[in-house]
């Protein structure tokens, strides 16, 4: 796609969790956290995103978001776990709240990418797997890589 920049993906996400449906959110981040990201530094591994307040003003958050502190700044620098806001309208909100309360659903973090100047998260509704799907997963990898082979001999 045009004007893309991926950062990180997050590689687990598919192989934990069967992905349904994808959302594209904003962040709220300060500066020390935009030039870290430029730098590619950002682990998205154990991130999960939470939905809080009461009925009139629900907001989104995620959590365990690693993104390291900016080498070259100052005492102001930020804290590397931190909550971070996430930029969700009110349907998506509620969509993924419904989600959750409803379909027993979580909301995990697939992808983080610069689109044109701004900063992204790509976030999906996902159904945690069972061990067999797992197996099954990797035996569809496997079978691909060979292919993949195949094709290069």
């Amino acid at each position: 796609m045009e004007g893309i920049k991926i950062i990180a993906k997050n590689k687990r996400a598919s192989y934990e969790y069967q992905l349904l449906e994808q959302i594209e959110a904003g962040m709220v981040l300060q500066g020390t956290e935009v030039k870290s990201l430029r730098a590619g530094k950002v682990i998205l591994a154990d991130s999960y995103v939470s939905i809080q307040g009461s009925a009139g003003k629900k907001e989104a958050f995620i959590y365990n978001l690693k993104i390291p502190p900016y080498e070259f700044g100052t005492y102001d620098n930020h804290a590397e776990t931190r909550t971070r806001k996430l930029l969700l309208n009110r349907e998506e909100i509620d969509k993924c709240e419904r989600a959750i309360r409803e379909k027993g659903l979580t909301i995990v973090a697939t992808s983080i990418y610069f689109k044109k100047s701004r900063i992204k998260l790509q976030l999906a509704l996902a159904r945690g797997k069972k061990l067999h799907d797992k197996r099954e997963s990797m035996k569809e990898k496997d079978v691909k890589k060979k292919l993949q082979r195949k094709d290069y001999e």
